[in-house]
């Protein structure tokens, strides 16, 4: 196939060009990282789509300060469909650098992956994209816009005030979010569903002051016990989420995650059992998750024999397409206040949320991808859930209701997204070149 061929003639360069994107920090938080680096990162972005024919190509500045790539590049029938090609080219902060194998901002193969933080999330779908559209060179029968933005990993929602402001200038018959991924190396998929979130402080009072242990223990209420007798209630022995008003029983009826495969993707402990009643898939992507996220009490190391009189949790709560994050949230704050023991003082704060997302999948664009899916990878595509919220898929469906949206990407289990050590296989790059490559063809004849 010549734009097979075409693909892997590119994978040099689209080596060098990840490992030139992947050296510069952009983590869109002034906090860790200068600001200058998501500004690298934004002209360099740039600079390689205009050499591509976006000759319109600029930066345009959105409500959170970050500056997001917006361009087009039409074709010469202007009656041909408009494919808008979506990305994000700021990162995860590397966490615990200590942690990694090889230097996070530093593109390194080992085993036959590229190391890097960002090489999957998301630089290297930006990459597949630059790959994609120089195998096609002059013949893309598609009218192409493109929109990078430099915020997404930081949940600010800049781009997200940005496209129904600027609806005419991004308005597209069909969206490749490339930023999700497939179900494993070989194995090709759309994601289709996606779990919205509701993230909540809570806080616990019991005392005006910390109070010796051996003095009042036992009858002194105790701030930090309520608190995690409070949080015990949202889960069931099984590790089943049960909160009141959430239906738990849910099930995923797409591509399934074998158990095994699973605890090896999340490297599970031998002898620990996995939480939930359903299958992997259902308790990922159709039933709703509540993680502990963090704790206020005093470290092990340097701890009194004090009772704590105050403390807090952060809670983030996933739920599936059908639930409204409002009704989430009420559900979730009543639950905490109702097991509060002691008549200890409860306060909550809704710190953020975002709604689930449910593709619609029996239009032009989806069989395209089907089909350009099953040449590239000789195997068909499948569809997945997805655990985490990108809420962006919602406002370019409220913006856009008639476009169909599909989620793509580089990323699979193995490259250990928002983790130490994210990698990316590079045959997955060249393979969802060649899609992409292959969609925007087929697309054409709708």
């Amino acid at each position: 196939m010549e734009l097979r061929t075409r693909i892997a003639e590119l994978m040099p360069q689209a080596r060098a060009e990840l490992t030139e994107l992947v050296a510069i920090r952009s983590v869109a938080d002034p906090r860790q990282f200068p600001p200058e680096e998501c500004e690298r990162a934004a002209t360099w972005v740039l600079d390689k789509f205009r050499e591509l024919g976006f000759s319109d190509a600029a930066l345009r500045e959105t409500a959170d300060g970050s500056r997001a790539v917006v361009g087009a590049r039409p074709c010469s029938d202007p009656s041909a469909p408009t494919v808008l090609l979506y990305a994000h080219y700021d990162v995860q902060p590397p966490l615990d650098e200590a942690a990694w194998r090889t230097p996070p901002f530093e593109l390194t193969e080992q085993d036959g992956r590229w190391f890097g933080r960002g090489t999957a999330d998301c630089k290297g779908n930006i990459v597949m994209h630059l790959a994609a559209l120089r195998a096609l060179g002059d013949e893309v029968p598609v009218n192409l816009k493109l929109v990078v933005e430099g915020s997404e990993e930081q949940g600010t929602g800049g781009l997200e005030s940005f496209v129904p402001d600027h609806a005419e200038l991004l308005r597209a018959d069909a969206i490749l979010v490339c930023d999700t991924g497939n179900a494993a190396v070989g194995r090709p998929a759309a994601t289709v569903s996606l779990r919205g979130m509701v993230n909540v402080v809570v806080t616990v009072e019991a005392l005006s002051s910390e109070l010796h242990s051996g003095m009042f223990g036992g009858a002194a209420p105790d701030a930090l016990a309520a608190l995690i007798a409070m949080l015990a209630g949202l889960r069931d022995e099984q590790g089943n989420t049960t909160i009141k008003g959430l239906d738990s029983s849910q099930t995923w009826s797409g591509e399934p995650y074998p158990s095994d495969q699973f605890r090896r993707d999340a490297m599970v402990m031998d002898g620990v059992s996995l939480s939930g009643s359903g299958t992997v898939s259902d308790m990922l992507w159709a039933r709703p998750a509540v993680t502990v996220l963090g704790i206020d009490c005093p470290p092990v190391v340097g701890s009194a024999a004090a009772i704590v009189p105050k403390t807090a949790a952060r809670l983030n709560l996933r739920i599936p397409p059908g639930v409204s994050p409002d009704d989430a949230a009420t559900s979730l704050i009543d639950q905490l206040q109702a097991a509060a023991p002691l008549g200890v003082h409860v306060g909550t704060r809704i710190e953020a949320e975002g709604a689930p997302f449910k593709a619609e999948i029996d239009g032009p664009a989806y069989r395209a991808m089907a089909s350009a899916m099953q040449d590239a990878y000789g195997t068909p595509m499948t569809t997945l859930g997805q655990g985490g919220s990108i809420p962006l898929c919602n406002v370019f469906a409220d913006t856009y209701p008639e476009a169909e949206i599909v989620m793509i990407g580089v990323e699979e289990p193995m490259a250990l997204i928002h983790a130490p050590n994210e990698s990316v296989d590079p045959n997955e790059i060249a393979a969802m070149a060649l899609t992409e490559a292959l969609f925007l063809q087929r697309y054409a004849i709708r």
